[in-house]
């Protein structure tokens, strides 16, 4: 018996996890999948009407859910992480079929989520304030969080599912209400988490209105963030979305988490394990075929070491396995459309004329193709760095260049607009130190001995400059999502000033 196409398979998915068949068919929004390039769904988008609701609904329900205790908000996120347990399979298969991921990573993703919400259940319970010591006698000073409101959530396609928990998961425990936008490439699989949300929201007896979908394109996304309701936007996406999000949401004095676009570098030094390197760059550079955020883009290798290690990489990307992610052993799946694909080209033609030496970047698996996208990563060594490795390309591109100074190599490093995730190579204690000190990497993540991709939810996630200084998930991303009190309080029978004031009055 032939396998059932992407389509029928994805709709057997969606009705098990819960999504109603009218959500996704007859819709004006066509959702492909960048395995083959057939269509899959048709997404009814969410009108001006639609978003109002949601965010009405969002505004009702958060006037009753910043009401219920912490811990009993945690106990919703609880019941969601089991939910998600119980679907992983599915919902990870359809992280694949829709994103292009391979198994490994599909899973990776909603084992991702669960991780999250065990993590929220844990600080549901741990939303500390500070006591202050005050100068005033008879006289208590403390800080106290509460609930900051309604919170948007802007998402991309790479991690369609992933970043909405991280922001969605602290947010609810924190005691606030969530409107999503997903990406308009990857709505399915919102719309499959919004159902395991609500079936878990449900068993809790939560007030609904508590998370919801809206779906659609930029006038969706522009909704969100001009909406005086929304109290707090978390955006995901390139530099150029962060561009036009900031100003507008700085407008009417809302919170404001960015996670914009990351143009990671690696230095290797002499003392690196090279075993070690081998590995960590291709995970970091080729993983999700290069669509991570925090992929490896930039490698600077010591004059000592080069010839030996490009000889292995050359290796390690000539053999990779490029194909249908759903196939075991498959390790590199398609670019996510033809827009990524020419994106790429572009990059390695420029890299060309700036005199690289390229190593693959050419089409891959035709024969699976159509209107789908393969490609062989490429390894490209770089003469210098110009501005292409300047800039973000989100795909496999690998710019590899050579140094002799450390100090250099480190000041080439932060030489670039972004500012996300960073890693050095090195057994060098100085050399490693240095790297996580002041004067060392200018990056959000900063890792040693290990490629820059691949971050637990139990650190803050995100970075600095262009990549928008915003923080998610683990440490105390959580403050971002509430609002802080300064509380004095007098418990005696006079009324001291500070700073010595004197005022009184009879």
């Amino acid at each position: 018996m032939p396998a059932p196409s992407l389509a029928t398979e994805t709709a057997e998915l969606l009705a098990r996890l819960g999504v109603a068949e009218s959500a996704y068919t007859g819709g004006s929004l066509a959702v492909t999948s960048p395995i083959s390039g057939e269509r899959i769904a048709e997404v009814r988008e969410t009108d001006e009407t639609g978003c109002d609701a949601a965010l009405a609904a969002a505004e009702v329900a958060f006037r009753v859910w910043r009401l219920v205790p912490a811990p009993k908000r945690g106990e919703l996120i609880r019941l969601f992480g089991l939910e998600l347990r119980d679907a992983k399979a599915d919902l990870g298969r359809l992280v694949t079929i829709e994103a292009g991921k391979i198994v490994s990573e599909g899973l990776g993703e909603v084992q991702e989520m669960i991780d999250i919400c065990d993590f929220a259940v844990g600080l549901s319970r741990q939303l500390y304030g500070l006591t202050v010591a005050t100068e005033r006698p008879s006289h208590r000073m403390m800080e106290t969080w509460h609930p900051l409101g309604v919170v948007g959530v802007i998402s991309a396609f790479n991690f369609p599912v992933a970043v909405w928990s991280w922001n969605a998961a602290i947010a609810l425990v924190c005691g606030d209400t969530v409107v999503w936008k997903p990406s308009e490439k990857t709505p399915l699989t919102a719309l499959a988490t919004q159902a395991l949300f609500e079936k878990a929201a449900a068993k809790a007896g939560a007030p609904a209105g508590l998370s919801s979908v809206i779906v659609g394109g930029r006038a969706v996304g522009e909704a969100l963030v001009d909406d005086i309701r929304i109290a707090a936007v978390s955006a995901t996406g390139s530099t150029a979305m962060g561009r036009a999000v900031a100003p507008r949401l700085a407008a009417r004095f809302a919170r404001a988490i960015l996670e914009l676009g990351g143009n990671n570098g690696a230095i290797v030094a002499p003392s690196a394990d090279l075993d070690l390197v081998v590995r960590g760059v291709a995970f970091a550079a080729m993983g999700t075929a290069g669509q991570r955020c925090t992929t490896l883009r930039r490698l600077f290798v010591h004059d000592s070491v080069y010839d030996s290690l490009l000889p292995r990489l050359r290796k390690a990307y000539a053999s990779v396995t490029i194909g249908d992610p759903r196939e075991a052993g498959t390790l590199v799946g398609p670019l996510i459309d033809k827009a990524a694909y020419d994106h790429m080209q572009a990059a390695v033609q420029k890299a060309r004329a700036d005199g690289a030496t390229i190593h693959g970047g050419e089409r891959a698996r035709e024969e699976l193709a159509g209107n789908a996208f393969y490609v062989r990563p490429a390894l490209v060594e770089m003469p210098a760095q110009t501005e292409v490795v300047q800039t973000e390309t989100f795909a496999p591109i690998l710019y590899v260049m050579r140094y002799t100074d450390f100090d250099a190599a480190l000041e080439a490093h932060n030489a670039v607009p972004q500012g996300l995730s960073s890693s050095i190579f090195t057994n060098d204690l100085r050399e490693a130190e240095t790297f996580l000190s002041a004067r060392g990497s200018d990056c959000g993540i900063v890792n040693v001995n290990i490629g820059p991709s691949g971050a637990e939810i139990g650190g803050a996630f995100g970075g600095e400059k262009e990549t928008g200084g915003g923080r998610e998930a683990g440490s105390d991303a959580w403050k971002a999502y509430m609002r802080r009190a300064t509380n004095t309080i007098n418990y005696g029978r006079d009324l001291p000033l500070a700073q010595g004031v004197s005022f009184d009055v009879e």
